[in-house]
């Protein structure tokens, strides 16, 4: 029973958290889905940057007193303009790579998006001139 619950606890399920501050956050979250008609798929993307450092427990006889340490992912995002770093178990660092390098290409399609628009605007206005 206990592996069962385990393997569900590493899906990553965002809907778990509970509380008044996680409702919040899965409202705003709904509204600005269906304002700008956003994929669903996008439950499964996250922003930032994963990065694995090593780090040094402090205890003389462990072997990163000398070597390089433990390994540690770290999730980096923006949140409210500030930076924020989130610890990642090291079970879960293939998921978040993932759904990190999946909302970086959605990112990079959209600014691709809006991009076009602007030469789009600039054809439209060369023509216009004519």
């Amino acid at each position: 029973m206990a592996k069962g619950r385990k393997l569900e606890f590493l899906r990553l399920d965002l809907t778990g958290p509970r509380g008044a501050a996680a409702g919040r956050l899965r409202q705003r979250k709904g509204m600005l889905q269906r304002q700008f008609r956003l994929p669903e798929a996008m439950d499964d993307m996250l922003p930032g940057a994963l990065t694995l450092t090593h780090v040094r427990c402090g205890k003389p006889t462990c072997h990163c007193a000398t070597g390089p340490g433990h390994p540690a992912w770290h999730l980096t995002v923006r949140i409210g303009g500030r930076a924020r770093v989130i610890h990642i178990p090291a079970a879960w660092a293939d998921t978040i790579r993932r759904r990190v390098e999946a909302g970086r290409a959605f990112q990079d399609a959209v600014r691709d998006v809006l991009a076009t628009n602007a030469e789009l605007l600039t054809l439209a206005r060369q023509q216009r001139r004519r």
